[in-house]
């Protein structure tokens, strides 16, 4: 998929292309670049505060999590391209980021990817 699919919510289940439950959707955000969707103020639906709020650094401060320790970089291209922040399931299991291009399918409420678990970028 080159975007996310119109369909995604939180709360949808989120499976490996070997049919691995990875977790849940925790949270999304939309490609800057796709008109369609929410776009660059839009998280998951809720509006972020645009009062002084312009800046690059300001925009990854309210998107992405201090605690993530994501490289700029990544925070950039997430940005960029869109993703989807799995709450993984367990409990030592990890938070990962699902780029519009890992999905392979939306069954109903379950999203299936094309990768491996290994393959998503760990939050």
């Amino acid at each position: 998929m080159d975007a996310l699919p119109a369909n995604l919510h939180e709360g949808m289940i989120v499976v490996d292309r070997d049919m691995n439950l990875i977790g849940k959707v925790e949270t999304f955000r939309a490609s800057d670049e796709n008109p369609h969707q929410p776009g660059p103020e839009t998280v998951t639906g809720s509006p972020i505060v645009k009062q002084d709020r312009n800046t690059l650094t300001s925009i990854l401060a309210d998107v992405f999590r201090p605690d993530d320790d994501l490289p700029r970089e990544m925070q950039e291209k997430l940005l960029r391209d869109g993703f989807i922040r799995v709450d993984g399931e367990g409990l030592f299991a990890a938070d990962r980021y699902v780029f519009p291009e890992q999905i392979e399918r939306v069954d109903g409420d379950r999203i299936v990817l094309k990768v491996p678990r290994e393959k998503l970028f760990r939050a």
